[in-house]
């Protein structure tokens, strides 16, 4: 919905994604069409927006530069309502979509019904974690652990323990090289300022209250050794400054950026 808000209401666009607001259901949809001024431009929601939108382009330019370098699978890793792979410009990438199962099968009905179609090069890989592993699930789709990937894992790595996460970074390092992946991720509350400690309070009610509460935070000057310990070799860590210097600078504008509590990092393997 904040993509699709962002489509809407943002100028000029940090993140292009002509199917985020067709994706959507009808009442999610009005629910963002009819938004409220203060809704639309407050600095919390132009904030929150603005993070969203950067971390989305962030992982489909670093796609790119994998693509570039011969990459020609990409995985998607809690891929929920993400539109990549009805937009590819590549018909030989192979994309991959892990979610739980019934989340999956939720999308896909979203998708039948906004008339969008599965092109070829997408596969479904649905995991649950509880009863199965990410290697499997992407084996049974028709992964090359042999050959070089990609992934993108949104919005997913605050809500994980540090051993589920780090798991996972583990046998993304552990691919041939050149794989790599763009995640988010939370710095520690004490490490924000006060303003940004108000809003990641209210934000992290907001999740608790949903039932998917907070549980890791990352440590940006323990983050890059600790990755490197797990096998990557290249490590891009960005605060809200570079953030803001790398995509919306140049526009002159200078959103808050979720309150500063959120990081985007690109590590490399290989």
């Amino acid at each position: 919905m904040r993509r699709a808000a962002h489509q809407l209401y943002d100028r000029p666009l940090i993140f292009e994604d002509p199917l985020a607001l067709r994706i959507l259901s009808e009442d999610a949809a009005e629910r963002v069409r009819s938004q409220s001024e203060e809704e639309t431009h407050s600095p919390w929601a132009r904030g929150f927006r603005a993070f969203m939108a950067a971390r989305s382009r962030f992982a489909e330019e670093e796609l790119a530069a994998s693509y570039a370098q011969g990459v020609r699978q990409y995985v998607v890793l809690g891929a929920g309502l993400d539109t990549f792979a009805y937009r590819n410009p590549w018909p030989d990438l192979r994309v991959f979509e892990v979610d739980h199962p019934a989340t999956q099968a939720w999308k896909r009905e979203r998708l039948e019904q906004a008339g969008i179609g599965i092109p070829d090069s997408l596969r479904f890989a649905p995991v649950d974690f509880e009863h199965g592993t990410l290697a499997a699930g992407l084996a049974a789709a028709g992964f090359r652990a042999d050959q070089p990937v990609f992934f993108s894992w949104l919005g997913v790595v605050p809500y994980l323990t540090r051993e589920a996460a780090f798991s996972t970074l583990r046998f993304i390092a552990g691919l041939p090289g050149g794989s790599g992946v763009v995640f988010d991720y939370c710095i520690p509350r004490e490490q924000m300022s006060e303003g940004a400690q108000r809003v990641f309070d209210a934000l992290a009610e907001r999740v608790a209250r949903a039932g998917e509460p907070f549980q890791l935070f990352l440590d940006p000057e323990a983050l890059g050794p600790e990755l490197r310990a797990v096998g990557f070799t290249r490590i891009d860590d960005l605060d809200g400054a570079a953030i803001r210097a790398r995509w919306f600078d140049a526009h002159g504008q200078q959103p808050p950026l979720h309150g500063g509590s959120g990081r985007l990092v690109c590590a490399r393997a290989g």
